[in-house]
């Protein structure tokens, strides 16, 4: 489980270029849920998932994973989240065995455990026949689906996914969602971020609109549906950014 609670987020605080990045933000996730984060470039969303995966500090406010501080037990955290984002980078020279095996030492896998945890992941994103192909010569999709699996070597209690479907081929989505439905179903806790509405139309259980790093509305994606009336996530966005003009 997340909690999120009056988290600030300040850039350059007390400086003529200050800048606040996230604005007395408030949400928890859930197990077994898909929590998703939605707004446009630049909403925030980024700087959230990150203080979140203990990347960065919230200049105020708290945010506790599995009952454990981002702040004073950042390490303890770790433990509990894979955390994806579009600066993931990889090591274009390490074979895509290689790339996992790497992380998953990083997180004292015993040899066998790793070993066994590798052969799952790559049936899981077929990657099976890729898996001694050099991370360069993969396209863009089985880049992700490996980032993904390092992401999760360690089988991760909490996901904590910044916009990973950008740019996927069909096929490398489609295993991408479906992994995520059934981490879901694992009773798994899952932070999405998108701007994509039909991403979270698809996937998530509940929603929090975000826009100059306020959280404009929060809650279950049928019911936020019924409050303002419209029949898509994109339609109560554009109300929202119409209502911030």
């Amino acid at each position: 489980m997340i909690e999120v609670k009056n988290i600030v987020k300040v850039f350059n605080k007390g400086k003529k270029n200050e800048v606040i990045a996230v604005h007395d933000t408030n949400f928890h996730v859930e197990n077994g849920e898909i929590f998703g984060l939605l707004g446009p470039n630049g909403a925030g969303k980024t700087t959230t998932l990150r203080m979140i995966a203990t990347i960065l500090k919230p200049t105020t406010g708290t945010i506790v994973v599995e009952g454990s501080s981002v702040i004073n037990e950042p390490e303890r955290v770790r433990k509990h989240i894979g955390f994806l984002t579009g600066d993931t980078m990889l090591y274009d020279y390490l074979t895509v065995t290689e790339t996992l095996k790497y992380f998953g030492n990083l997180y004292d896998i015993g040899t066998t455990a790793l070993n066994r945890r590798i052969d799952e992941l790559l049936v899981m994103f077929e990657l099976t026949e890729a898996r001694n192909k050099r991370i360069a010569h993969l396209s863009g999709g089985m880049k992700q689906k490996v980032s993904l699996g390092r992401t999760i070597i360690h089988n991760p209690l909490n996901l904590i996914l910044d916009e990973p479907l950008t740019g996927l081929d069909i096929l490398a989505r489609r295993a991408v969602t479906h992994f995520m439905k059934t981490a879901k179903n694992e009773d798994k806790c899952i932070l999405f971020s998108t701007h994509v509405m039909s991403e979270a139309e698809e996937l998530c259980d509940r929603i929090a609109f975000i826009h100059k790093g306020k959280i404009l509305e929060l809650g279950e994606k049928e019911m936020l549906k019924r409050k303002y009336g419209c029949p898509s996530l994109e339609d109560i966005f554009v109300q929202l950014m119409e209502k911030q003009r």
